[in-house]
């Protein structure tokens, strides 16, 4: 077993490692940053706008640059969270709470480096997890066909849910966004076209590329622009890593020591749970911190245990995450749906035989994760008098940069004008998502996955000669259609059980 892993681990780094993958994993992690540093921007936007600059690449390699935006932004976006209490991105939201307390006390630079420190190796732990949990899931891969593949889909959709947000209504109309625009193009099995409107540009479809683009990048742009981000000042802040003051003491060390563990576990589970991912992860890596404190009073003002949980618990998500996505082909967030977007953009097809028939894809970006993580604890350190001088940078001449990436990045993806109209109306819909309380995520992660269902049902119906008998005839069928019954019914029963007992309890109030 052991010898497997190494072995398999070997073969990755020799990819990762290669003069042309460490370059793009060091582009990445350091564009991660910088995405991280512009609040509410996030790593979804960022690898949707910056997809177009892996054109021309090797899949592997492109796909090992994305990945290093996409945990790259985790350790960028605590550091507005400390310096100017600005979230870079949701899952930095718990960081706020003692990180910005503790610079006000004068101790940023502490607070700086302890959550580079925790995000190492929250992000460490998380990609020695997702190492040990490889090889069982090749051995499990073999077993699957079309009928496994649509049912993993189908749960995966379920999923959908979970990025809706409390009004489910609003959720389930962006979901029906994303499926609308999955039908374009041609039928699967008639081979005619379907909403193309006589445009040989569409008769492909619409790549997800320029819609999430649209979505996320321009959507967040026009938000921020309507909420007058674009006036306020540069916040002009100076820090040096020189300074005797800019490193941790030894109590907090060891403060943490134990903090590290717990807020890797948790954030590990919430990652692996679609639908969970770092935000809550982060949020509940926080909660049991100050709950096994000894001390929670502490907690909210300035606490360095504060700061060090929620950020190794976004890390490990953000490394836990990659299971569903790798293993069944199941996003959990906005970021690793765009991401599975880029997979299928390669012809990288998620799911368990992924690791069978692509290996040398599989463990290259998971040891391209091991290297991305130290290259970004050393940004995190050493650059980040660098990364703090981005704050100054106005943000009303950030947008028309970000706005040409999106453009030409759209266009680029098959030189049509048609993409980068489809660039513009995406962006309009976004920002009326952003507006009126929609899911963007939601639109994205439907687009993905409901033509990739369309397909494996289809094949399924051609295999079974119209009779559907594979959802239950094959062993691993069965159980998975047990499991998705399961949770549709669920819900369902739990709803009306509460309802019969509701009424129960009022009619018993109203006797006498």
């Amino acid at each position: 077993m052991l010898a497997d892993i190494a072995s398999n681990l070997s073969l990755g780094l020799s990819v990762a490692a290669s003069p042309e993958g460490f370059l793009f994993l060091v582009i990445g992690a350091f564009l991660g940053m910088i995405v991280g540093l512009f609040p509410g921007f996030g790593p979804a936007a960022g690898i949707a706008v910056l997809i177009p600059m892996t054109f021309g690449l090797q899949p592997t390699i492109a796909i090992i640059m994305l990945a290093g935006i996409y945990y790259g932004s985790m350790y960028g976006g605590t550091i507005t969270s400390i310096l100017i209490n600005t979230p870079g991105e949701s899952a930095t939201v718990a960081s706020t709470i003692d990180g910005y307390p503790l610079a006000q006390k004068g101790r940023a630079g502490p607070a700086l480096v302890m959550q580079a420190i925790a995000s190492f190796f929250g992000g460490t732990i998380g990609v020695i997890l997702i190492t040990a949990l490889a090889p069982s899931l090749a051995n499990f891969a073999a077993s699957f066909g079309p009928s496994e593949y649509f049912l993993i889909i189908a749960v995966g959709l379920l999923m959908l849910t979970t990025m809706m947000g409390d009004n489910k209504f609003k959720g389930f109309i962006s979901a029906l966004i994303g499926f609308a625009i999955g039908t374009i193009g041609v039928d699967v099995m008639s081979g005619q076209q379907r909403y193309t409107f006589g445009s040989p540009e569409l008769i492909g479809g619409v790549y997800f590329v320029a819609v999430a683009i649209g979505l996320f990048g321009i959507g967040e742009l026009l938000h921020c622009i309507f909420n007058g981000q674009h006036r306020q000042p540069a916040k002009r802040l100076r820090i040096s890593f020189r300074d005797k003051e800019f490193w941790p003491s030894r109590n907090d060390y060891h403060e943490s020591r134990w903090t590290f563990w717990r807020g890797s576990a948790i954030g590990f589970v919430a990652g692996v749970l679609p639908g969970s991912g770092a935000t809550l992860g982060s949020i509940i890596g926080y909660s049991v911190e100050k709950k096994v404190a000894k001390d929670p009073e502490k907690f909210g003002k300035g606490e360095m245990r504060g700061l060090v949980a929620p950020e190794a618990a976004n890390n490990a998500a953000s490394a836990g995450a990659m299971v569903p996505l790798l293993s069944l082909g199941i996003p959990g967030s906005g970021a690793t749906a765009v991401l599975l977007g880029a997979f299928l953009m390669w012809g990288l097809q998620p799911g368990p035989l992924l690791i069978v028939n692509d290996p040398e894809f599989v463990w290259g970006l998971i040891a391209s994760m091991y290297l991305g993580n130290m290259i970004l604890i050393a940004m995190s350190i050493f650059a980040i008098p660098l990364f703090v001088k981005f704050l100054d940078i106005p943000y009303v001449n950030v947008v028309p940069v970000i706005v040409l990436l999106c453009v030409i990045g759209a266009f680029a993806i098959n030189a049509s004008i048609v993409e980068t109209w489809i660039l513009v109306l995406s962006g309009l819909v976004g920002f009326a998502m952003k507006k009126y309380g929609y899911s963007p995520a939601a639109t994205v992660l439907a687009l993905v996955l409901g033509s990739m269902a369309e397909e494996t049902f289809l094949q399924t119906y051609i295999i079974s000669q119209g009779t559907m008998n594979l959802f239950w005839e094959r062993p691993v069928s069965l159980v998975l259609s047990i499991v998705l019954l399961t949770v549709i019914v669920t819900p369902i029963a739990l709803s009306i059980l509460s309802r019969i007992k509701g009424g129960t309890s009022k009619m018993n109030k109203g006797t006498p």
